[in-house]
């Protein structure tokens, strides 16, 4: 009988855009509007079982544009991949999943926000760098944060 291999495994094995949309609602008019628009960025990971020892890691981006109260546009995104884990601890698992498989997905969702942006015919919203480590250990604070105090017992 052949031994179980329990080396441990962490591979790619797709990264694709899992959704994309734009909205200009107040076009043509707000484009003949000179100011410069303000830009708001939010941004989340979410990860999910699909399969045994394979997840799907979205990132999603959300970039809202406005000239005082009106939208000049809006897109919102939906970059993914699909990851093999196995043979992992626990312990390490949330750091995979939170923070190494998320830096490898957003390149690829700054490129195609930026991209969609200079087709509608923008300047390209440039999404800064994410430190997802310091974005994961804020989640796990807030978290632990959240959690109520577990009952005493008085003996």
């Amino acid at each position: 009988m052949a031994e179980a291999n329990l080396d441990p495994v962490f591979q790619i094995q797709r990264v694709y855009l899992k959704d994309m949309s734009l909205e200009q609602p107040n076009s043509p008019e707000i484009l003949l509007n000179q100011e410069q628009p303000g830009v708001e960025i939010q941004l989340g990971v979410d990860a999910r079982p699909v399969a045994d020892g394979l997840f799907e890691i979205t990132v999603t981006a959300t970039v809202h544009t406005k000239i005082e109260e009106k939208t000049v546009f809006m897109v919102e995104a939906k970059q993914a991949g699909i990851f093999e884990i196995r043979n992992i601890g626990n312990d390490q698992m949330g750091a995979l999943l939170g923070i190494a498989c998320p830096q490898i997905v957003y390149p690829y969702l700054r490129s195609n926000v930026a991209d969609i942006i200079q087709r509608a015919g923008f300047p390209p919203v440039h999404m800064a760098e994410i430190n997802f480590q310091a974005m994961y250990e804020q989640q796990q604070a807030e978290a632990m944060m959240a959690m109520p105090e577990a009952p005493q017992i008085l003996v």
